[in-house]
């Protein structure tokens, strides 16, 4: 039987992050890859959907969300919690776009890891009640963007960082893969 080449310790492993930032009618995404030296921006950019019947909306997320996944070739997800606000409704159509978006990569064996706003805002900002903004701003300087960065895509970039943040620190505390 052929040797095997050594494993390369986990921790030392590049694991390339796709994030999403779910929407009804802009979902952003964002892929990181997250190496031993830090954090290196791939692409972001937002899936524009234009169909008015909601089901066909759902599958423009699954089919945007499969494509990027195609291109790029993630190994692992992060995506945003839905959080109840004032409009039941809204939370439900986010509901099913995160639902569509989750089922994408689920169809190609992809991982995926769920974090509450309030947790991607503190792993990016240090503060959970930061806005959109200033997310923005913290995304662009810790993954060296220039140019223009839509909210929609620094959202899914700061999701992405989140994700990294919690499994360098399972990673320190000998609990790989336990943050699923």
């Amino acid at each position: 039987m052929p040797s095997l080449p050594p494993a390369v310790p986990y921790s030392e492993k590049i694991m390339r992050i796709l994030g999403i930032d779910p929407g009804s009618r802009l979902t952003g995404y964002g892929l990181i890859e997250n190496t031993p030296q830090g954090y290196k921006y791939l692409a972001s950019g937002s899936i524009h959907i234009k169909a008015d019947y909601f089901p066909d909306r759902l599958k423009q997320i699954f089919d945007g969300i499969l494509e990027i996944v195609n291109n790029y070739h993630p190994e692992q997800m992060a995506i945003e919690q839905v959080f109840m606000h004032k409009n039941a409704d809204s939370a439900l159509k986010l509901g099913q776009a995160r639902g569509a978006a989750i089922c994408a990569v689920q169809t190609q064996g992809i991982p995926v890891f769920e974090y509450a706003a309030r947790q991607v805002k503190q792993a990016v900002v240090g503060k959970g009640a930061a806005d959109k903004l200033q997310v923005q701003h913290m995304v662009k300087l810790l993954l060296n963007v220039q140019g223009q960065l839509s909210l929609d895509a620094s959202d899914a970039l700061g999701i992405s960082i989140c994700h990294a943040h919690y499994q360098q620190t399972a990673l320190r505390l000998g609990q790989q893969g336990i943050l699923r």
